[in-house]
């Protein structure tokens, strides 16, 4: 006892400061959860939005103050890096965020007693007695949080802790859609599933890659590579095994086989925090293992990413195609933008070629996730008997019937097509450019045709929309409530001056790519 008593432990260092926009999502969202202990239903849900949107917004605060006073460096005992991409995909998630929960302000979208039986009595009675689920605002803070942790990770453990805390909430807030309350269940269970393999196959190998490096943290796997010889085994396996787990994060194919079907069943304003939020964060972890940690392995990973992303793209732009519901369209349009952010993962050189493919990475992912957002929230507002109309159907001669909705609605999908003048034309070149810089030119081509492919099914709606007659028995158009006007007039204008005026962005993420260290 005395030997032991005479081992000096060094308390554990954490930098309050540089972690406090995460530290004030995580402290709001366990005072969210007292809020739902002890306090009477009836008050819940005007104390919970006014504590969700301060977090939000305290935080993203937090977040710019952080970049304007240069702070660089990795945080708790050098777990948690705190660099410039960290904080540029923190505002951008934060700002997607707030606008995702100006959505979920609408009770109408959540059912009213989740542990009823779809269609049962005590549903109904339930929803006559105008019930509503306010724990969704700490989940959702949850998930924002994980959101914020994942790609700052320095390490693998604290990884794979922040897609546990990402993903637990939203496989809850998928089973929670008001409407189509079995397909919302399915999704739930789906989503669930895929979070177990993905976590799984992330877990396994995080313990292949602490086999080979004899450390979780990515600069010993880093230094590792260069040092340790006779591993080769545990080291691509390893790497092989993490790639699929983070791959599954993205959607990329051939692993976004439920995605869709998870889309179309979760509530509309979960649908648009999971695409975009998440999006983000998936990204920033997966450039974080690659460019950090296996930076030195990139001969090996590069061509199985080129296969994945010809894929990816093929597979996004050829099914949305087949699409009529317009939320599995979307998901899958969003599977072929994933494809197009891989052709610049793969865009590795030197420190300069890195860095614009960083930047045009982290601007194409604040424009798709603006658009993103926008067009689910539209979404929300087109309904028939059933609730949300989801059939293509449905949306025939809607210029005539809300020509002002129809066309913010068009322009979501010519900013998804790449048009000039939306944000998603310089998100493309973005990311297309520095990937003809770095060699991989006939990764471009693929995505310059899929891109073409892409803009059919786009334009299909938009005739639909304005040069079809509306049926007689045509969707309503949903009032919209304050918070849903915001989203859709923020979302537009965001696609509208980052189409028009993107060069700020696009130096303030050039800006924010300089402090990756990417050898």
């Amino acid at each position: 006892m005395s030997a032991l008593s005479a081992v000096a432990i060094d308390p554990p260092t954490i930098e309050y400061g540089e972690l406090a926009p995460m530290l004030l999502v995580f402290g709001a969202a366990i005072v969210g959860v007292l809020v739902e202990a002890f306090t009477p239903r009836y008050l819940r849900k005007s104390i919970q939005m006014p504590i969700t949107l301060l977090s939000l917004a305290g935080a993203f605060a937090l977040t710019v103050w952080q970049g304007l006073q240069g702070v660089r460096s990795a945080a708790a005992m050098g777990a948690i890096a705190v660099d410039g991409p960290s904080l540029f995909i923190w505002g951008a998630i934060l700002l997607l965020a707030i606008v995702s929960v100006l959505l979920i302000n609408d009770d109408d979208h959540f059912v009213a007693q989740a542990s009823a039986v779809p269609g049962s009595a005590e549903e109904d009675q339930a929803i006559s007695d105008g019930g509503a689920h306010t724990e969704i605002y700490p989940l959702v803070l949850f998930a924002v949080g994980g959101m914020l942790l994942f790609p700052a990770s320095n390490d693998l453990l604290i990884m794979f802790v922040a897609l546990e805390v990402m993903s637990l909430p939203l496989y809850l807030l998928c089973g929670l859609a008001r409407r189509r309350r079995l397909l919302s269940q399915e999704a739930a269970m789906k989503y669930f599933l895929l979070g177990a393999f993905s976590s799984a196959f992330f877990l396994y190998g995080t313990a292949l890659l602490y086999g080979f490096a004899g450390s979780v943290d990515l600069a010993a796997v880093q230094e590792a590579l260069a040092n340790v010889g006779g591993q080769d085994a545990l080291l691509f396996i390893g790497t092989a095994m993490l790639g699929v787990g983070l791959l599954f994060k993205i959607g990329a194919a051939p692993f976004q086989a439920w995605k869709p079907d998870v889309y179309q069943g979760a509530p509309t304003p979960i649908t648009a925090l999971m695409a975009s939020g998440t999006l983000i964060a998936a990204f920033g972890a997966l450039l974080r293992v690659f460019w950090v940690a296996l930076g030195d392995l990139d001969t090996e990973w590069q061509p199985v990413l080129w296969a994945v992303a010809i894929l990816t793209m093929v597979v996004g732009a050829i099914l949305a195609i087949t699409q009529t519901d317009i939320k599995r369209m979307l998901a899958y349009s969003s599977i072929a933008h994933t494809g197009f952010l891989l052709t610049a993962v793969v865009a590795t050189g030197g420190a300069e070629q890195n860095t614009q493919a960083l930047a045009g990475i982290l601007f194409y992912l604040v424009t798709y996730g603006f658009a993103t957002v926008g067009a689910f929230a539209v979404v929300t507002m087109v309904r028939d008997a059933g609730g949300e109309a989801g059939h293509l159907s449905r949306w025939a001669g809607l210029g005539k019937r809300a020509p002002a909705l129809a066309g913010i609605f068009a322009l979501f999908l010519l900013a998804f097509a790449g048009i000039p003048l939306t944000s998603g034309f310089f998100g493309k070149y973005a990311v297309f450019a520095p990937a003809v810089a770095g060699g991989a030119t006939g990764l471009v081509i693929v995505g310059v045709v899929t891109s073409a492919m892409a803009a059919f099914f786009y334009v299909r709606v938009i005739v639909l929309m304005f040069f079809s007659d509306p049926a007689p028995e045509g969707p309503t158009i949903a009032v919209p409530t304050i918070g849903t006007a915001a989203v859709v007039a923020i979302s537009a204008a965001a696609t509208v001056v980052l189409g028009v005026f993107p060069q700020p962005v696009l130096d303030l993420a050039h800006s924010a790519a300089q402090s990756l260290f990417v050898r």
